[in-house]
């Protein structure tokens, strides 16, 4: 067991650290469409061409940019990210609980898992927060126009991406040590918190709550019973405001949580200690 206790903070984007889907600020707009006409035509084209949905947005968002002829690229991808706007208190949010985790004696990291598209979120004014960000990504051409989606995460896909932050396989297209047997994680599901808004993370919250981590589901302010359902279900530890500003509900739930499971680890640490001194006593003298 490492001494020093590592926590993990995973996030889902979309609704839980901003406010809307990424595409709704900036990309559908651009396409003079309203969100409800963008989204409502990628179902339906998704739906008549019997297509996975995480594939059906991503190619008719290439479909409608060759439509009105904006260059679908991943500059123009990443150029969106500055247009997120964020629940308050997001961008102060992980200089702050770091330092609360230094103060206590724990190691914080940060990660994104998300279905939604990776170089939007390189483009936002907090990628440089995480250790790393598992989101859907294009294979763009010698021209650096997207031709084809490399990486698509669906909602039940997630969940591969919680055992790689445990083994610390952060190679997406290793699919082999992800699935091998390791006794010494990086970082034990108990030491997990897992934020999320919806419906979409269920797969992820449930998965982290039974290997006992922590789970939270996020509401913007107002709007509670968009996800009381889920605490009612068992299927989160916690139901929280999207507020992240010191002293805030969720600021001071996330220090609590931290503060319990570096108990726990100094306890378990105790433990493992003191059987090592016991099965040394019990060795046989020469």
């Amino acid at each position: 067991m490492r001494k020093k206790l590592t926590i993990a903070f995973m996030y889902d984007f979309d609704k839980t650290l901003c406010d809307q889907d990424m595409q709704d600020y900036a990309f559908i707009p651009n396409l003079n469409m309203t969100s409800e006409e963008f989204w409502g035509e990628t179902e339906a084209f998704r739906k008549k061409n019997y297509m996975e949905g995480i594939l059906g947005y991503m190619y008719y968002m290439m479909y409608k940019c060759r439509e009105k002829n904006i260059p679908f690229t991943q500059e123009y991808l990443r150029s969106l990210g500055k247009n997120i706007n964020f629940y308050k208190g997001v961008q102060n949010w992980f200089k702050r609980i770091n330092q609360y985790g230094e103060s206590i004696g724990v190691n914080i990291e940060h990660y994104v898992i998300s279905s939604g598209l990776k170089d939007i979120i390189d483009g936002s004014a907090i990628k440089d927060e995480f250790k790393k960000i598992f989101a859907c990504q294009y294979y763009f051409d010698e021209n650096g126009q997207a031709v084809w989606p490399k990486i698509a995460i669906n909602y039940t896909q997630k969940t591969q991406y919680i055992f790689r932050i445990s083994k610390g396989i952060f190679d997406e297209t290793d699919n082999k040590k992800v699935n091998e047997k390791m006794t010494d994680r990086r970082v034990a599901y108990q030491n997990m918190i897992y934020f999320g808004d919806g419906i979409t993370d269920i797969p992820c919250m449930t998965f982290v709550k039974k290997q006992g981590g922590i789970s939270i589901a996020l509401y913007p302010k107002g709007k509670k019973n968009k996800v009381t359902n889920l605490l009612l279900d068992n299927r989160v530890n916690y139901i929280c405001s999207a507020d992240y500003q010191e002293g805030s509900d969720l600021d001071s739930l996330v220090k609590c949580i931290m503060q319990e499971m570096q108990l726990s680890h100094t306890l378990l640490l105790k433990q493992k200690q003191q059987r090592t001194r016991e099965s040394k006593k019990a060795e046989p003298k020469n």
